[in-house]
């Protein structure tokens, strides 16, 4: 009688842990299906639709996240620079290049669990040359010029937020060209 009270606290043990800690990694590490990579930025087209996946509208409740509709926009989301390193808060960075046909767009650094409002450059404000290209210095340190400071002390995720823009409904995303994250040095 003892044995099987507790094999069957056993199994239920096994049952709820392994279900509980499948979730937990799905909605914590595996990044999300149908997300697409364009050089060192990801987008996932369906973020915030009835289509996207279980795991995806799971992490997105939880952050507490609002979602651009299809017709407002996308958020590009990076956290590797041009050589695959992770972005880190000990390192500065040059963001060069130009973003899609937009009306608008923001770019801003989030480090996980940080509660501080994150910093952005915005498209109205900025330093161009004239080829309509840009470059934005990511430092802890002033920067001549387009400058977004950084705050992260460990590594952090660049977002790349593009709204009213055409480039979303169209069918050809991996079309786009997007601006490279190049490193520059690290303080550590």
């Amino acid at each position: 009688m003892l044995k099987s009270i507790l094999l069957t606290a056993l199994t239920l043990v096994i049952a709820l842990g392994g279900g509980a800690g499948s979730v937990w990694l799905m909605i914590e590490e595996v990044p999300d299906f149908g997300a697409m990579t364009i050089g060192e930025w990801s987008v996932n087209p369906t973020e915030g639709t009835p289509q996207a996946d279980p795991y995806a509208k799971a992490r997105f409740a939880r952050e507490g996240e609002l979602s651009l509709g299809i017709a407002e926009g996308a958020q590009f989301i990076a956290s590797r620079d041009a050589t695959g390193q992770p972005l880190r808060g000990a390192c500065d960075y040059v963001v060069t290049g130009s973003v899609p046909a937009s009306r608008f767009w923001t770019l801003h650094a989030v480090q996980p669990g940080a509660a501080n409002p994150p910093r952005a450059v915005q498209s109205l404000a900025l330093l161009r040359a004239s080829s309509g290209s840009f470059s934005i210095a990511l430092s802890r340190h002033p920067a001549p010029g387009n400058w977004l400071q950084i705050d992260a002390t460990g590594p952090y995720r660049l977002v790349l937020a593009v709204y009213d823009t055409p480039t979303v409904s169209s069918a050809d995303l991996a079309g786009i060209t997007l601006p490279r994250i190049v490193r520059e040095r690290c303080n550590g």
